[in-house]
């Protein structure tokens, strides 16, 4: 493990990419492309929102502002990035952490010379596959990944917060957890008198918005924007794009290797997933931002 000192100096080594999307965007699949990029790595787990979140673990939502980014968390979370840059050997450091759809001037007051991609999907397949999630049994090696990275202190607080929500689902009439994914303001109230579907598509349009509008204030050069189903539907075209982006040569050949495990079987499953109903009631809540996306 290198020193303090030695992070402190790795800092003019490395530089931040952060995968910007709500849950359930296919940012995983993007991250996972873009880390077989030569200099590319990322954490050897699925998110790190207790890194983001320490010295601002009580906030009641993911939603930061810039003023959160005080000296002592910028510095906490910078050497978190210059560890796993050492770890991973690796020059650009890939970060995907859902929440941070909600709080991208904080990230930018933290990163700001990262560079971010911006991904997007229908959002009527977000709400099908995150209503799984909501749903899903526990899984312990998926737990103990992420877990690793939760700073000491803040153990006892997301370990309560990790026990009543699995408690909760026990006797949730929608077998949901208490709480999942990012936390938008509001989203407490939302919890109580909404349905999981319902839920589900307010997550997806408050990330969706509000990343959108807190990138519109970020350098154009900085940004990229892609979407799901463009990835799904033409991967290596689409890698070449991101590639171009970050600067890295990449090859036709190169890019048709790399994206060749891509399979289009997820794009639409909405139709199956959600009934007539629940798409009625669904339409006041994403209609204009389904439309916004190109989704109608």
């Amino acid at each position: 493990m290198p020193s303090t000192a030695q992070i402190d100096r790795m800092q003019r080594d490395w530089s931040p990419l952060v995968i910007v999307g709500a849950p359930r965007t296919g940012t995983n699949l993007l991250r996972d492309l873009l880390t077989q990029l030569p200099g590319y790595g990322t954490w050897p787990c699925d998110e790190i929102n207790y890194i983001w979140r320490h010295g601002n673990a009580t906030h009641p939502n993911d939603e930061f502002g810039r003023e959160l980014a005080r000296p002592g968390v910028k510095r906490f979370i910078r050497r978190a990035f210059g560890r796993i840059a050492s770890a991973e050997g690796a020059r650009t450091v890939v970060e995907k952490t859902c929440a941070n759809s909600l709080r991208i001037g904080f990230v930018d007051e933290i990163l700001p010379e990262a560079k971010f991609v911006f991904l997007v999907r229908d959002g009527r397949d977000v709400v099908a596959s995150s209503i799984e999630r909501w749903r899903a049994p526990l899984e312990f090696r998926y737990l103990y990944k992420k877990a690793k990275y939760v700073p000491v202190s803040d153990l006892p607080y997301y370990a309560f917060r990790y026990v009543s929500s699995r408690f909760f689902k026990l006797f949730s009439s929608e077998k949901r957890l208490a709480t999942w994914g990012p936390r938008f303001d509001g989203m407490e109230e939302f919890l109580q008198t909404r349905t999981l579907a319902e839920i589900c598509a307010h997550q997806w349009k408050r990330c969706t918005e509000k990343a959108e509008a807190e990138l519109a204030e970020i350098d154009t050069a900085r940004v990229h924007r892609v979407k799901y189903e463009d990835i799904i539907r033409q991967p290596a075209r689409e890698l070449e794009k991101t590639a171009r982006f970050l600067n890295v040569a990449l090859s036709e050949n190169q890019a048709d290797h790399l994206t060749a495990r891509v399979r289009n079987t997820s794009v639409g499953r909405w139709r199956q997933a959600l009934d007539a109903e629940t798409l009625k009631r669904l339409e006041p809540i994403w209609g204009s931002a389904l439309e916004r996306n190109g989704y109608v």
